[in-house]
């Protein structure tokens, strides 16, 4: 048995602290919780331009960075689709952005975006961010990654970012559907009380 010594213990001790930071320095970046987001103007894959704004109907969304490549991505397909077929409804439909640079990702370019949508039958925007900056205006890092905004006097407001639910693997297992218990309470009225989680996926693929 390999010996633990005080030496040992310390450098894991300092590697959780500096893991625990980082995780709550994560949140800092980008738009805080409560923040009143600003609109974007990207190309969907049916070559429309779309805005936010441009939606009156609507009380929120739930914008999602998520991509083709990604493993984690792909296991979450299903379950953005299917957020998006019980919230749109109610109001607050999907949004999906691919912020990947296809330079660094092939698989990620604006072509293959179309057949994705089409292959998956989207019924929500996929929506190219090709200047990367509205990914970084979110602070978003992963993909997926969720960010939930909601209609307010002053404009569209910051009530939850995150991951989708505690189980990439299988929806069926997930104990904690975050987006799901936010939702139920954002349309009760009610205050979010998980208002951020950490995104589990690859790392958004950034321009050099």
């Amino acid at each position: 048995m390999k010996k633990v010594t005080f030496k040992s213990i310390l450098t894991l001790s300092l590697l959780f602290s500096i893991g625990i930071a980082n995780a709550q320095n994560e949140q800092k970046n980008g738009y805080q919780i409560g923040a009143i987001v600003s609109d974007f103007n990207l190309k969907n894959v049916d070559d429309r331009l779309v805005s936010m704004f441009s939606l009156t109907e609507i009380k929120g969304y739930i914008l999602i960075f998520t991509c083709n490549t990604c493993p984690y991505a792909k296991m979450y397909e299903d379950r953005i689709i299917a957020l998006d077929a019980k919230y749109k409804p109610l109001g607050y439909p999907v949004i999906a952005i691919n912020s990947n640079d296809p330079t660094q990702s092939a698989g990620d370019n604006f072509a293959e975006m179309k057949k994705r949508a089409k292959a998956k039958k989207f019924g929500f925007p996929y929506l190219l961010d090709e200047t990367q900056n509205v990914a970084k205006a979110y602070g978003a890092t992963r993909t997926p990654e969720v960010y939930v905004v909601t209609k307010s006097d002053s404009g569209l407001k910051l009530a939850y970012s995150g991951a989708i639910d505690d189980n990439h693997k299988d929806a069926n297992a997930a104990e904690k559907k975050y987006v799901e218990t936010a939702m139920a309470e954002i349309m009760a009225g009610s205050k979010v009380q998980t208002i951020f989680t950490k995104a589990i996926g690859c790392g958004i693929k950034w321009k050099s």
